[in-house]
């Protein structure tokens, strides 16, 4: 048997259209806003932040050390005026007080010699010295001439070139008693061995004069009577004459230029005697 299946078609009244759906598939339901996602406890991690790193530090601002003063050698540290002072200044114008003065720790002098030498003991320690480096510096020799003496044997001595050569050339060439520097026992006359330009200028002029003109410092010793300034020490220039007055003293005498004991102290030159 044939089924005759009929399809209704519902039919819209005359005139009239129906209106038609702007779609016929249903609406989509809106999507839900998004939310963050928390990190798996199990999965990756998030980097740490890496730690800051602490400001370099900076020098401490320092302030300068001052400057430290120069030292100033003391001129008043020894007295220029009692005889057993190392630093005491004879001449013309300036007599040892007293007049007959002797050192009181005069020593022999283990040196070559001409006459017997005795000096103070610290003069006698620094000649050894000087005498001994001078030798093995040059492989030559010096001998001492003449060293202390007393009041009475530089009587002898002035009276000697007075009658000798007059009194105007005795008083260049020799103290009178009481105002030598041989009676402080800390001066010598030096010269060469064998002996050459002895008690004479040209001794200057030879290696041992030049050697003590150079070097006598550095034992304590100065040239008491240098070229051309008779007019300031009273006597002509002895290049063989040295005077100990200790490193200190001949050290700062060299560092400064100065020539002589009465430059240096400030005192007046002393070319005549007083009386």
């Amino acid at each position: 048997m044939v089924t005759i299946v009929l399809v209704a078609t519902a039919l819209a009244p005359r005139g009239d259209t129906a209106p038609i759906p702007e779609s016929t598939a249903p609406a989509k339901p809106a999507r839900p806003a998004e939310t963050a996602v928390p990190p798996d406890p199990a999965g990756a991690q998030e980097p740490e932040p890496e730690p800051s790193l602490p400001a370099p530090e900076l020098p401490a601002a320092t302030t300068p050390a001052p400057a430290q003063p120069t030292p100033v050698f003391d001129r008043a540290q020894l007295s220029i005026d009692d005889p057993a002072s190392p630093w005491v200044v004879v001449n013309k114008l300036r007599p040892l007080q007293p007049r007959e003065y002797r050192p009181a720790d005069l020593v022999r002098v283990p040196v070559p010699h001409t006459n017997p030498v005795s000096l103070r003991a610290e003069a006698s320690a620094a000649v050894v010295a000087m005498f001994d480096a001078f030798t093995a510096e040059t492989g030559m020799s010096l001998q001492s001439l003449s060293a202390y003496r007393s009041y009475s044997t530089q009587v002898a001595v002035y009276n000697g070139h007075v009658r000798n050569r007059g009194q105007a050339y005795a008083d260049v060439s020799s103290a009178r008693p009481g105002h030598s520097e041989h009676q402080t026992g800390l001066s010598l006359d030096i010269g060469s061995l064998p002996a050459v330009c002895a008690f004479q200028a040209c001794f200057g002029e030879t290696a041992h004069g030049r050697w003590l003109a150079e070097n006598a410092w550095r034992f304590g010793f100065v040239l008491r009577y240098p070229a051309d300034l008779t007019s300031i020490t009273g006597y002509k220039y002895e290049p063989w004459h040295v005077r100990y007055v200790g490193p200190p003293l001949a050290s700062e005498m060299r560092t400064t230029g100065t020539a002589t004991l009465e430059e240096f102290f400030g005192l007046p030159p002393a070319p005549d005697y007083a009386d």
